[in-house]
């Protein structure tokens, strides 16, 4: 048996081969079970993070309207299309979506605080959006 520690790509290989062998009882089952439950994690943090640049874009969007530029609608797009692949590919983090947002409101405020030069207290201590509208293509702050 490989050792998860020394060698998580040779563990995984021989996971795999286990599983596909039927061979169920051989299967290291508690590291499985952690790699299977940091996966949901990562989606779950890919989600937060796609809407913290989202949402920091949007911010700068709104206050510093002279700034706008093609980069920045670009952005705004790509973060758009990024979430909703990412909520397409994983139905089940439609019940994080709220909490997700507003985690990623409190990373968006830092982000935008550094990129505008403007102090977080700027900033709406809540998100000024609903999920729907900040994931809506027409949707551009005034």
């Amino acid at each position: 048996m490989i050792n998860y520690e020394h060698d998580f790509y040779g563990w995984t290989q021989e996971q795999a081969a286990l599983l596909r062998s039927g061979r169920l009882t051989e299967l290291d089952t508690i590291h499985l079970l952690e790699e299977v439950e940091d996966m949901s994690g990562s989606k779950r943090r890919e989600l937060k993070n796609r809407l913290a640049v989202l949402i920091a874009h949007l911010l700068k969007w709104l206050y510093q309207p002279g700034r706008r530029g093609h980069s920045w609608s670009l952005t705004i797009d790509e973060q758009r299309q990024e979430i909703a692949d990412v909520i397409q590919e994983n139905p089940g983090l439609k019940p994080e979506i709220a909490e997700q947002l507003r985690k990623a409101y409190r990373i968006a405020i830092l982000q935008a605080a550094k990129e505008t030069g403007f102090a977080k207290k700027v900033f709406p201590e809540t998100c000024p959006w609903e999920f729907e509208m900040i994931i809506d293509d027409e949707f551009f702050p005034d």
